[in-house]
């Protein structure tokens, strides 16, 4: 699916959630347009920068505006890194198995770039299945940002991997990072498996 591509699947939905929170986005204004307005307000102006930057950090006008790069598991107890790299080639990341050992305490971390554009309301959404049903959707408001040349990175709250005997097995995951304007920055796939031990 393209940037800027509406994903049908997560409008209604979408829109349910916005709807209970009574949330109206501002309509959408270029960088420049925000830079230009209220120039002559010079402790304005200053904070403008501060948010907002010089410009645009990508040449390139058909740069997405909205990268995602990274979504990592921050586990103090696993073995090693468990970080899926967002930029190569989505189709092997589905047949890779992320394995997280029952019971264990992690945060979700995404890294993603803005190079143009202010973009508002981000969202991460991962809808989890198991043996073909659905069985969770957890939707993390990731917030607005300007753009810059660092990466920024979003930090869910600690959750708990599920245990018993029932709840260890593969999961697959479907993510979607989307915003305000109902964007498709980027939509993917991956497996989980929850585990008794790390490496058993």
């Amino acid at each position: 699916m393209t940037e800027n591509e509406p994903d049908p699947s997560l409008e209604v939905e979408d829109d349910d959630v916005d709807g209970k929170l009574n949330y109206k986005p501002p309509p959408q204004k270029s960088l420049q347009e925000l830079q230009e307005m209220d120039k002559d307000d010079e402790s304005l102006a200053k904070y403008k920068k501060t948010l907002l930057g010089d410009g645009p950090v990508v040449a390139d006008p058909t740069a997405p505006n909205v990268i995602v790069t990274r979504l990592s598991l921050i586990c103090d107890s696993a073995p090693g890194p468990i970080t899926m790299d967002l930029t190569g080639d989505l189709e092997a990341l589905k047949k890779e198995t992320f394995v997280l050992k029952e019971g264990a305490e992690y945060k979700v971390k995404i890294s993603f770039k803005v190079n143009r554009d202010i973009v508002s309301g981000l969202k991460y959404v991962q809808h989890t299945y198991r043996t073909g049903m659905k069985v969770d959707k957890a939707t993390f408001m990731v917030g607005s940002y300007g753009p810059r040349p660092e990466e920024y990175e979003f930090l869910t709250p600690t959750e708990e991997a599920p245990k018993g005997m029932l709840a260890r097995g593969s999961y697959h995951n479907k993510s979607f990072f989307t915003d305000d304007d109902k964007n498709n920055h980027l939509t993917w796939e991956w497996n989980l498996a929850i585990k008794k031990e790390w490496t058993e």
